[in-house]
């Protein structure tokens, strides 16, 4: 329930034999205005197709309709006090160490972290974006230091509390990972410096779809090899049981936080058609590893 595949192939069909969609773009400008716009026209489409189809496939469109929200994050809130920001990602940090996700994200990540390092005779080079406090770079450089991950681990993200927070701990716990400030719009790099894989997980649905596609537009500039974005489902499932979770820890900011973001999980097929417009090709894959979602875009 969510995914709504029938009814939004049928709208992708219809809005693609019109011949004028997505739009084309050149520039970021340009890029961010399309995938607004094309998301928007595809879930109108997809309304259209399931008034015709009824029963069912009404009443899932019309709770997809009900969940859908534009509400912004408390953690995404910049008016909010740093300190108050750290508080709820360390809160979020909790929450996926309870559920063990973090060896989720890495045994997602690990077969293209190796073929990397394999065809290249090195370790691979991977940079998180939106990296909040860090626990997948350190659930990464944890098996770093096990020697059992050929990789190289660089974390950013746009707060620079974060950054110091994410910098003390890995001193402290003296793993192989260094965090930066980075926007993810904008990527602008120590010259000479590379990356092989750019990474961003539990962030994709804190962004507008005209923000995710500048982002991963701006990421096959500077990844030699791929994109990987991994969010939550979408799924009443979800949007019911995140925001339970979230409230076992007693932060109403957060619990609040959990039920926003369960209801702003992009779709497969959303997130399928944001990755095409980004590239203007269709090398890429969503899959679904429950309860995740993961786009793999390949640029080599």
């Amino acid at each position: 329930m969510l995914q709504l595949d029938t009814a939004g192939c049928r709208a992708l069909e219809k809005l693609r034999s019109g011949g004028d969609f997505p739009s084309p773009w050149r520039g970021m400008a340009e890029l961010e205005r399309a995938a607004d716009e094309g998301v928007a026209r595809f879930l109108e489409e997809r309304w259209k197709v399931s008034l015709e189809l009824g029963g069912g496939f009404l009443l899932n469109e019309l709770i997809d309709r009900a969940l859908r929200t534009s509400d912004v994050e408390h953690m995404d809130d910049r008016h909010l006090p740093e300190k108050e920001r750290l508080a709820l990602v360390r809160a979020l940090d909790r929450q996926n160490g309870m559920m063990r996700l973090y060896p989720r994200y890495v045994d997602i990540l690990r077969p293209l972290i190796e073929d990397i390092a394999a065809r290249n005779s090195r370790k691979a080079r991977l940079l998180e974006l939106a990296c909040g406090s860090g626990g997948l770079s350190f659930a990464l450089a944890e098996e770093i230091s096990k020697g059992v991950l050929p990789a190289e681990i660089t974390g950013s993200d746009i707060v620079p509390a974060f950054i110091d927070a994410g910098n003390a701990l890995a001193r402290e716990k003296n793993l192989p990972v260094s965090f930066r400030v980075l926007d993810a719009f904008d990527m602008q790099l120590v010259d000479g410096e590379k990356f092989d894989l750019i990474v961003i997980s539990q962030s994709l649905h804190h962004f507008t779809p005209g923000q995710l596609a500048v982002m991963i537009a701006h990421a096959a500039t500077q990844a030699s090899t791929a994109f990987v974005g991994i969010d939550g489902y979408r799924s009443t499932l979800l949007a019911c049981g995140v925001p339970l979770i979230a409230a076992l820890q007693g932060i109403p900011a957060f619990a609040q936080d959990g039920f926003t973001s369960a209801r702003k999980f992009y779709s497969e097929m959303e997130l399928d058609l944001i990755a095409g417009i980004a590239t203007g090709r269709h090398e890429h894959a969503v899959t679904c590893s429950w309860p995740l979602s993961v786009v793999t875009i390949k640029f080599n």
